[in-house]
């Protein structure tokens, strides 16, 4: 058991690139320099000064077990670190008590004095790591801003700035077996981002389109990648041990049963738009004009198809797996 154990942690820090640092590489902290970074602020003047997020294995641990407890509700936390030039660096994370539905969270007073009390407590104990940012889950619907999301992340990078906003998917993550997570940057008010051409596509289901379409040009999404270090593989163990149970003890193929059953009528909903477009191009003559982006639409739905077959034969892969080594005699 310890080495299945042990094995699927290694697969599951290849699978999510977690790269092994010196602990003096991260945790010495120069406070003039620090200071001096604060004081200048250089992030006020250029919208796209941050471009990356490094986060701890211990903290994305904590982060994915909050997101998967949540279910269908959408939950909420806290991200503790620093800002080294143009990178966040996320060493912590914890949860915060927060009014949540499947679609949407909201932080309340409660929510608000547990974290004063909380990063009050940190710093009482010695811990300089500051509140740089929050977190929340999108169960089964991918990693973006919505409008809600948007604003919030706006109003936090106006009054304590710098603030970055990270997404996680546990539904997709169960599914893929590699972490969903995104981190994200909103552009102040009336500022015109940039066109970068196109962006890294990404499945959204078919009722979310209108909210991602509207607010994708809000925001702009940062590089994240994630590290240890020897300090933390005690922690890494005790909070393994937890995760690796509860993956054990589910079926990515039942668990994700209402998900994928999700997934297929949504495939059934954007053909049945995409073909009703290509017809209406028919009818008004314009075949020829409208074919570029239907046979673009199409691709898209040719993707999101591939992406629930992997997904499944990935489900069905670890149920085998898992058969072969606890049933097996």
């Amino acid at each position: 058991m310890a080495d299945a154990a042990e094995a699927a942690r290694k697969k599951w820090e290849q699978d999510n690139q977690v790269q092994t640092i010196r602990a003096d590489e991260i945790y010495n902290f120069d406070e003039a320099e620090y200071s001096k970074l604060m004081n200048a602020k250089p992030w006020a003047k250029d919208p796209k000064y941050f471009k990356s997020v490094k986060i701890s294995a211990l903290a994305l641990l904590k982060l994915v077990m909050h997101a998967r407890s949540g279910g269908k509700i959408e939950v909420m936390g806290l991200l503790q670190g620093r800002v080294e030039k143009d990178c966040f660096v996320v060493m912590d994370a914890f949860a915060l008590p927060v009014e949540a539905t499947e679609v949407r969270v909201n932080a309340q007073a409660e929510a608000y004095e547990y974290m004063v009390n909380y990063l009050s407590m940190g710093e009482e104990v010695g811990r300089k790591e500051s509140a740089i940012g929050w977190y929340h889950s999108h169960p089964g619907y991918g990693c973006w801003l919505s409008g809600i999301d948007v604003g919030t992340q706006m109003q936090n990078q106006q009054f304590q700035d710098p603030w970055v906003a990270i997404v996680v998917d546990p539904v997709r993550t169960i599914s893929s077996g590699k972490v969903q997570i995104g981190a994200f940057r909103t552009y102040p008010e009336g500022y015109k981002a940039p066109d970068d051409g196109p962006s890294e596509y990404q499945s959204i289901p078919l009722e979310k389109i209108a909210d991602f379409g509207v607010h994708h040009k809000a925001y702009y999404p940062l590089d994240v990648s994630v590290f240890k270090s020897s300090l933390d593989s005690k922690l890494i163990d005790l909070l393994w041990n937890k995760y690796w149970v509860s993956t054990l003890a589910s079926t990515p193929t039942l668990t994700n049963r209402d998900f994928t059953i999700n997934q297929v009528q949504d495939l059934g909903g954007k053909l049945e738009q995409a073909e009703t477009q290509l017809s209406h191009s028919v009818r008004m003559g314009s075949a020829l004009f409208g074919e570029k982006k239907e046979e673009s639409q199409l691709s898209k739905v040719t993707q999101d198809a591939s992406k629930v077959s992997v997904e499944q034969v990935h489900g069905i892969m670890t149920q085998v797996i898992k058969h072969t080594l606890f049933n097996s005699h």
